[in-house]
C-alpha cells in the first residue's frame, strides 16, 4: 500500500479530473440538448449558469494549486522523504476538497471565508513542507 503523500498526490489529481469529468458531462448535456453549440463554451463558463462558472473556478484552482501541492508530494515520493509530508498529506486533500466543495454550492461572505481558510491551511502545510524538506535533505 502506498503512502498518505503517494495516496494524496493521486487523491489530488482524481479530484482533479473529477471536476473536470462533471464539467465535461454538463457540457455534453448542454450540446446535446442543443442548449449550447459545441464550439460555443468559453473557458471559464462565462455565457453558462453560475454553477458552471464556479465549476470551471474550482478546476482551475485545482490545476494552479497542483504543480505546488502535487509538486511537493512528488518531491517528497521521490526523495523518498515521505515521513515529512505523510502526517499532513490526508489534510492537504481535506482542504483541497473541501474548498472545491464550498465553491461549487456556495458564493455567500462566509462561503468565500471558509474557503479561503481551507486554501490557507494548504499554503501553511505547503510553506511547513518546504522547510522540513529542505532541511531534511540538507
Amino acid at each position: 500500500m502506498g503512502s498518505p503523500s503517494f495516496f494524496a498526490l493521486v487523491g489530488f489529481i482524481g479530484w482533479t479530473l473529477a471536476l473536470l469529468a462533471l464539467m465535461e458531462i454538463l457540457r455534453s448535456l448542454l450540446v446535446v440538448s442543443r442548449r449550447v453549440p459545441a464550439n460555443g463554451f468559453q473557458p471559464d463558463n462565462a455565457n453558462l449558469s453560475p454553477f458552471m462558472q464556479r465549476l470551471a473556478r474550482a478546476h482551475a484552482n485545482c490545476i494552479e494549486g497542483l504543480p505546488v501541492f502535487g509538486g511537493l508530494l512528488v518531491a517528497a515520493v521521490a526523495a523518498d522523504l515521505t515521513a515529512v509530508t505523510d502526517p499532513l498529506a490526508h489534510a492537504l486533500l481535506a482542504a483541497r476538497v473541501f474548498q472545491s466543495t464550498v465553491h461549487l454550492v456556495a458564493t455567500s461572505a462566509m462561503a468565500v471565508t471558509v474557503r479561503f481558510l481551507a486554501f490557507s491551511i494548504q499554503v501553511a502545510i505547503a510553506a511547513w513542507w518546504v522547510v522540513h524538506l529542505l532541511a531534511a535533505a540538507a
